[in-house]
């Protein structure tokens, strides 16, 4: 079966399921290819849903909790999203997809700028993501993602894919009224998906989502190298 082929049958599971719910995600799914996302010795498990590691300590995440984050963010074409987490790149690359769709004119796309700490993972997701066609629509910055990237804050969209034992106030402060940002929040072995909205005034609504388990987000506004 062609990767293509499997990418179909993933997708559509995953909406079955209620991971995907729009359209626009769907399309996105559809379109980014997986597979050159991951390292070639798990390259023919590219469409099971699960996460799988990339080097370094760190894992790409499971197609459906990539789907359903990338949900919970309901975000737009034209919009500019800060990731916090690049990893492999493929979030970023779904995202993308969304805020940027090809069928759209140039003009109208928005933007995704991602932050990885890890040298050697940005560089990787640079590769992957020329590769797979996405280098004009995402911009990585190597970093301490929980500082966020004030050259061009504010943002209508934040995600981070990293656990962090609390909201990193930079990335609040960078993230427009009337914004959203979806990121992990618990202690280091468990955490919650929380969805911060961002209101006129800098009024902010929390509301916490599913359990899910992630990597420590390290960093000054995070946890510290050992997880501490």
């Amino acid at each position: 079966m062609s990767f293509e082929e499997k990418r179909r049958r993933l997708i559509s599971m995953l909406e079955n399921e209620r991971y995907i719910i729009t359209d626009k995600v769907k399309k996105a799914m559809l379109k980014v290819p997986r597979e050159l996302f991951v390292t070639e010795e798990y390259r023919n498990l590219s469409y099971s849903d699960r996460p799988l590691p990339i080097g370094h300590g760190q894992t790409i995440s499971a197609p459906s909790i990539v789907a359903y984050m990338t949900e919970l963010l309901k975000a737009e074409v034209g919009h500019k999203v800060l990731e916090i987490g690049t990893g492999s790149g493929y979030q970023a690359a779904v995202l993308a997809e969304v805020v940027a769709p090809d069928k759209i004119q140039k003009k109208f796309w928005g933007h995704v700028f991602s932050v990885e700490r890890i040298p050697e993972l940005a560089k990787l997701a640079i590769r992957n993501l020329s590769k797979a066609g996405y280098s004009n629509r995402v911009t990585v910055i190597v970093g301490d993602g929980t500082e966020g990237f004030k050259d061009e804050a504010p943002y209508d969209r934040i995600i981070v894919t990293a656990a962090a034992p609390d909201i990193p106030e930079p990335l609040l402060d960078q993230l427009k009224p009337g914004g959203i940002m979806v990121i992990p929040i618990g202690s280091k072995w468990e955490q919650n998906l929380v969805v911060i909205e961002k209101e006129q005034g800098e009024r902010v609504k929390i509301r916490r989502d599913i359990d899910v388990i992630f990597v420590p987000l390290i960093g000054k506004h995070g946890w510290d190298e050992f997880c501490r």
